[in-house]
């Protein structure tokens, strides 16, 4: 394959994502794929910083529009000191969600404005966009008492139920807008169903 391509991997809390990018990588480093393994937002030391700022709870409310705008400048810096040059040195580069999360979280899960997000992601990414979407989908409370379970909560971790069922919402309207780009990939299935679901999406690939 002469392209190196741009792989995302999206969900909300708790589908498995750290574990199946670490299945992904596997799967496409035995078959000779030069690749470069990332996340959202961060990335870079700078992006990584504007990540611990919106993970961080604090007493101020963090405005939304703020939040969209400091996502988007995390993703500006990401872009343009990771992704692209990876992917122009002929690195595929598979990273722990992208501008898909922008839409659900922010556009979705806060109302904001679908049209201000796609004005910033032609903006911040001019016509980059993912080869291959994997959306790992999951009842947002099957996905909760995971991450529950493991670890303290962040601040999106910490916000209700009926917010994470609009996260949901806005993934799937996403995949409708886009199927040709997206393989939804049903997560509350037993892992190893799961991996095997990924494998077959990525030997497609090939």
């Amino acid at each position: 394959m002469s392209k190196a391509l741009f792989i995302t991997v999206e969900g909300g809390e708790g589908v498995g994502k750290s574990t199946n990018m670490a299945f992904i990588a596997s799967f496409l480093k035995a078959r000779g794929v030069e690749l470069k393994l990332t996340r959202e937002p961060g990335g870079t030391a700078l992006a990584e910083e504007l990540r611990e700022l919106l993970l961080k709870k604090r007493d101020e409310k963090f405005d939304e529009t703020a939040e969209l705008l400091t996502v988007f400048a995390a993703r500006a810096q990401h872009l343009n000191t990771f992704i692209k040059p990876a992917l122009a040195a002929g690195s595929w580069v598979l990273s722990d969600r992208f501008t898909d999360a922008s839409f659900a979280y922010q556009g979705w899960g806060r109302g904001l404005s679908t049209e201000l997000i796609e004005q910033l992601e032609n903006l911040v990414q001019g016509s980059l966009r993912p080869d291959l979407t994997i959306l790992l989908d999951i009842d947002p409370r099957i996905g909760l008492a995971r991450a529950s379970a493991r670890a303290e909560l962040d601040r999106f971790e910490s916000e209700k139920v009926e917010f994470f069922d609009r996260v949901r919402r806005g993934y799937l309207a996403r995949v409708e807008q886009e199927p040709e780009r997206f393989a939804v990939i049903d997560a509350s299935l037993p892992l190893v169903q799961v991996q095997a679901d990924i494998q077959a999406v990525l030997e497609g690939l090939f």
